[in-house]
């Protein structure tokens, strides 16, 4: 094979795979993009941990109250991105969430920027938030967990399921998850 055509062939399956790739992202909601474009299924991140626990993190965004009342991964350390306002809102029909002003600075208590953070919400769109934010902080190898701890919702109109969160995420991959909890990695006591 003369080197001119191995030149192009590298070349040529060098463009398909990041053609691909780029197609890969692209089918990504726009909502669970970040601007490190590192991204992981609950199934892949609990691989990701088991390979190496003593340096890869998890990060669970969702509320106290999420984590607690709808179970929570073990090792998951909770910082919530958003917290429920008190005082119920009959326009918006429900609870209007605000900002953890301290985010950025608790998640820096927990970890460094140069350590591999899994970030993990309800169904990973607080998390892609989250991650960008640590990404504007100097974070480099965070990754949005994109179906969250949760999934996805049935939508099949007749599942026993249809409206259930029983599509991928943490919950449903087969990875270990709890309601105990554990005062080291519960938010206020993650401080």
């Amino acid at each position: 094979m003369s080197k001119r055509l191995m030149v192009q062939l590298v070349l040529y399956f060098l463009f398909c795979g990041l053609f691909l790739y780029g197609c890969a992202e692209s089918t990504l909601p726009k909502g669970k993009q970040t601007t490190l474009g590192l991204y992981v299924t609950a199934k892949e991140a609990h691989e990701k941990w088991q390979a190496d626990p003593d340096n890869v993190k998890i990060l669970d965004v969702r509320t106290p109250e999420e984590y607690v009342f709808v179970g929570h991964a073990p090792m998951a350390h909770n910082i919530p991105l958003l917290f429920f306002k008190e005082k119920w809102y009959a326009q918006e029909k429900g609870s209007v969430m605000m900002m953890n002003p301290d985010f950025v600075s608790q998640v820096k208590k927990k970890c460094k920027p140069t350590d591999t953070i899994l970030v993990m919400c309800r169904s990973g769109g607080r998390s892609a938030k989250a991650v960008n934010l640590l990404a504007n902080e100097g974070f480099k190898q965070a990754y949005n967990v994109i179906d969250g701890f949760e999934g996805g919702i049935v939508k099949e109109e007749n599942s026993y399921y249809r409206g259930k969160r029983k599509i991928n995420g943490w919950k449903n991959s087969g990875a270990p998850w709890t309601y105990k909890v554990n005062p080291k990695r519960a938010y206020p006591s993650v401080l």
